[in-house]
């Protein structure tokens, strides 16, 4: 029997990639987007799923629709991302009352719940190495806190009987994506990377990865309230992900003098604490402090096929070049 499938989130890049896998399973699949999400984002889907235009924000006609419809599975995929340009209410009713009205329909329908949350609710830096579902949270930026008190609303509902797992992905890679990873590629690319003159450990996520863990999640059977870190088998240091791209890029190693004292990075941390600039704070951070996770889970209980970032990596690389 076909299941009936809502999905949130699938104009982004890791909600597109879940709904391509899920079309290659399902056949009756809606998709939650915003009335004025690009078309372009989603012409993909349009001959294979069924679309309902609500913002996740308007959440009194989200709570309406829910009512109206039941659905054997939802993937709560779709929020607001840091850096976005969004008053606070709003970005709280995106992110957590919303992620409440879902969680109190799925409860109520007796319907599987899956929730893209975030391994930033241990901070950008986690406070633990690697961090683990008992490590301690971080509300260092607001999208993190929303991540937090979302993964909040879902256990309490698990207590009273929901079906829900957490699924946190790392700071994702793959083609077609603008985020961390593209960045890091166009800096070494242009001779703008600095490093510090430390050890630092990072732990990114396969998109592909994480997109089957979700479509598994779907049939497989998981303890109420299970949370899954999801990144690559391991992590790796970041000066060798670095020497990885310059040498695809211009077969040369990447210049040492762009190796720096680590008091810079600590002084523009500083600064942008000052100026309350969380996306700055965050950049800092990411490439000056050490960041992994503990994925033995979601290999263990999903069997996934481990991933190494290097040389998957790589995909991203031969995509930048396209650009």
């Amino acid at each position: 029997m076909d299941k009936k499938i809502l999905i949130t989130g699938i104009s982004g890049f890791i909600g597109g990639h879940v709904g391509r896998k899920l079309c290659d399973q399902y056949n009756d699949i809606t998709a939650l987007i915003r009335p004025e999400t690009n078309q372009s984002r989603i012409t993909q889907f349009k001959d294979k799923i069924h679309f309902a235009h609500i913002d996740l924000s308007d959440t009194k006609n989200l709570k309406r629709y829910l009512s109206e419809n039941r659905f054997d599975c939802i993937l709560h995929i779709g929020a607001l991302r840091g850096g976005r340009n969004a008053d606070r209410d709003h970005f709280f009713r995106s992110n957590v009352t919303a992620t409440q009205v879902i969680a109190e329909a799925a409860l109520n329908n007796h319907t599987k719940l899956i929730y893209c949350s975030s391994v930033g609710v241990f901070g950008a830096a986690p406070n633990e190495l690697p961090a683990t579902n008992q490590t301690e949270r971080q509300e260092d930026n607001y999208y993190h806190k929303t991540k937090i008190h979302a993964e909040a609303i879902i256990q309490h509902n698990v207590m009273d009987g929901l079906e829900a797992a957490i699924v946190r992905p790392s700071i994702t890679y793959g083609p077609g994506d603008y985020g961390f990873p593209y960045t890091l590629v166009r800096l070494v690319k242009h001779h703008l990377m600095f490093l510090p003159d430390k050890l630092v450990w990072i732990h990114l996520a396969d998109v592909n990865l994480l997109s089957e863990a979700f479509v598994r999640l779907v049939e497989y059977d998981f303890a109420p309230g299970m949370a899954y870190n999801v990144a690559d088998r391991e992590p790796l240091k970041i000066h060798d992900l670095v020497q990885f791209i310059s040498r695809r890029l211009t077969n040369e190693d990447y210049p040492a003098r762009y190796v720096i004292d680590q008091k810079y990075f600590a002084l523009g941390e500083k600064i942008a604490k000052k100026l309350h600039n969380e996306l700055w704070t965050s950049r800092f951070q990411l490439i000056s402090k050490s960041w992994m996770y503990d994925v033995t889970d979601i290999y263990h209980d999903l069997q996934l096929k481990p991933v190494l970032t290097i040389p998957t990596f790589e995909s991203v690389i031969n995509w930048f070049q396209t650009k």
